[in-house]
């Protein structure tokens, strides 16, 4: 069972869509919580910031020194080499996690199986083993799209809504995929926090709609204007050309753009709901998710 609380939680990526949410949640529930960013002198949030960067291995044991729990929400779709940025970043933290004796290393990563997986995917499974090769229990929570403001997959949603007319869409929007709400996503990490049931198992987490990413950008255009967006596939548009087509009508650059789309090929839809054994809870549906990602926009 799960331990009494307060643990002294770490929270790398404390400054990112996740983290900003989860640590607040993490103190509610009574935990002593770390967050852990590159520039803790320009920390605002709650908890108690620690400065240290996954890139950097000597700079993670003063960060980890103490803690229970380490959760890591960190990634690098942002560079082209995001593989093995990521692969280091993880061996390092893992060795580091278990030199200080924590007891447990939550990750959340990509959902999807194995055999027909993007390289952004292939390289979420291999976080995975990463960060336990140090000898730590990890528990990973394996979502697919996260709805909520900030995240750059509902980013991508919200301003192909907001900035066209009617949308040209590649043939990889028909594939079917369950997306899961910001709040569903912090409550799952909370729940497994330092809870021994969880200790060195996966879980696939989602949303309780199976659909394709067209249905999703029609209702989050029917929620967002009123009238449902005309969307046209194309058959003909390859992930590089996508990635092109989605810098110029949003702020997404090409290369996280490009990352995202070789993903979107894949169905992932969850195959296991064993996560309700640890946290039972009832998931927000897609459209609510949307109207709860729109009310926090602060624009």
């Amino acid at each position: 069972m799960s331990a009494d609380p307060p643990a002294r939680v770490l929270v790398a990526g404390a400054t990112g869509f996740i983290g900003r949410r989860l640590v607040p949640a993490l103190m509610e529930r009574g935990h002593e919580v770390r967050a852990m960013t590159r520039r803790p002198e320009a920390y605002d949030g709650p908890g108690t910031p620690v400065g240290a960067d996954v890139g950097d291995p000597d700079s993670l044991p003063p960060a980890l020194e103490g803690v229970d729990v380490a959760v890591y929400l960190v990634h690098s779709l942002d560079h082209e080499d995001f593989e093995s940025r990521d692969r280091e970043a993880a061996v390092a933290f893992g060795r580091a996690a278990a030199e200080a004796g924590v007891r447990q290393i939550v990750y959340l990563g990509g959902l999807g199986h194995d055999g027909s997986m993007s390289a952004h995917l292939r390289s979420r499974r291999e976080v995975e083993g990463k960060l336990g090769e140090g000898g730590v229990p990890v528990t990973v929570l394996r979502a697919a799209i996260v709805v909520g403001d900030g995240g750059i997959s509902w980013e991508l949603t919200r301003q192909l809504v907001k900035n066209l007319p009617a949308m040209v869409v590649p043939k990889w929007t028909s594939t079917r995929t369950q997306p899961v709400a910001l709040d569903d996503v912090v409550s799952y990490l909370v729940g497994v926090v330092d809870d021994e049931r969880a200790f060195g198992r996966v879980f696939e987490i989602g949303g309780p709609e199976v659909m394709t990413y067209r249905d999703m950008l029609r209702i989050a255009s029917q929620e967002m204007s009123g009238v449902s967006l005309p969307v046209v596939p194309v058959p003909v548009m390859t992930p590089r050309l996508s990635s092109y087509w989605l810098s110029l009508v949003t702020d997404v650059d090409v290369t996280t753009g490009r990352n995202l789309i070789d993903s979107m090929d894949t169905e992932v839809v969850v195959t296991d709901d064993s996560i309700f054994e640890i946290v039972p809870i009832e998931p927000l549906d897609y459209r609510e998710a949307v109207r709860r990602a729109l009310a926090d926009r602060k624009d």
